[in-house]
């Protein structure tokens, strides 16, 4: 096995075939070559889901953001159940358990402590590579690679000419409170305090269609003075950092895939996106649902065409 490697570039669409030369020079002339685009917990969970499920295949994840500069890195990582309108209650069941036990064999396990409560990105051992782009069409991508799976959260948007995802605005603050052991979380959830590895977390915001990701000072101070109506002793907390967040939220999580053609040629899309405030909680099952998805697009795609008799 190899470590994920990171690379950086600022190419532009028509230099993806020196890039191709590049990383798949001297792959098996079978191998399917993936990009997952976005590398939020949901796009990294996805690479790693595809690169155990789907065999004979080269995984590379572009973003334009990564940790510590995505969603993900201001969620405070509780796993909490939530609904999708449009999805079986059986399904989301199995998505939220595949989660939990995966997040539950982490605790238990040699990596607990440099997890803590979040997942982290780190080496996928079946090879992979980290490319920093901004995607501005997802066809861009073909014919580099055979398969693209569409994690981009609000970014499907322009991506996917999707109106329905939108962001709720969420805006925390990060504390030094080593005393706090306990989380404490108001019934309707907009108020929590969640202690972590190296801060405690202090909620929160729900503003729908707000974009704005500067922390705004009279949020901070409601924030500050709920928790501390909840927690007194946060009144000699330290340390205090804001931070945002953009839910990705959409009436439904979009889990399907989609043939993309232009000119006659076909580039097949995994979309994975629209979690809102979820992501944590299901990440590993619909990640793991996604895989499949790639993984019935890759057979197809090395299952060949019938020919007709005359």
């Amino acid at each position: 096995t190899r470590p994920a490697k990171h690379r950086e570039t600022s190419f532009g669409a028509r230099d993806f075939g020196a890039f191709q030369d590049c990383f798949f020079r001297d792959r098996p002339m079978d191998t399917a070559r993936i990009a997952v685009v976005g590398a939020g917990v949901v796009g990294l969970s996805t690479a790693v889901c595809i690169s155990k499920l789907v065999p004979r295949c080269s995984v590379t994840v572009i973003s334009d953001k990564f940790t510590p500069d995505t969603t993900s890195d201001v969620a405070a990582g509780m796993l909490i159940p939530h609904t999708y309108p449009d999805t079986p209650i059986h399904k989301q069941k199995q998505w939220f358990r595949e989660t939990f036990n995966h997040l539950f064999a982490i605790a238990n396990s040699a990596e607990a402590g440099d997890a803590g409560v979040h997942l982290v990105s780190g080496i996928k051992g079946s090879g992979g590579w980290i490319l920093t782009r901004r995607i501005e069409d997802l066809w861009e991508l073909h014919p580099s690679f055979d398969v693209v799976v569409n994690c981009s959260g609000l970014g499907s948007r322009e991506l996917a000419g999707d109106s329905k995802i939108f962001p709720v605005r969420g805006q925390v603050l990060q504390v030094q409170a080593p005393w706090v052991e306990h989380f404490i979380r108001d019934g309707s959830g907009l108020t929590y305090i969640y202690p972590g590895t190296s801060h405690v977390t202090l909620g929160g915001t729900r503003q729908k269609g707000d974009w704005n990701l500067s922390p705004d000072a009279e949020n901070s101070r409601e924030i500050l003075s709920r928790c501390c109506a909840l927690e007194p002793s946060l009144h000699r907390a330290c340390n205090i950092r804001e931070k945002v967040g953009l839910r990705p939220y959409r009436p439904g999580l979009r889990l399907q895939t989609e043939l993309l053609a232009r000119d006659g040629q076909r580039l097949p899309v995994v979309h994975h996106y629209g979690h809102g405030s979820g992501g944590i909680s299901v990440h590993w099952g619909t990640a793991l649902e996604a895989a499949r998805l790639v993984s019935e697009c890759v057979h197809a795609l090395r299952t060949p065409a019938p020919k007709s008799k005359l």
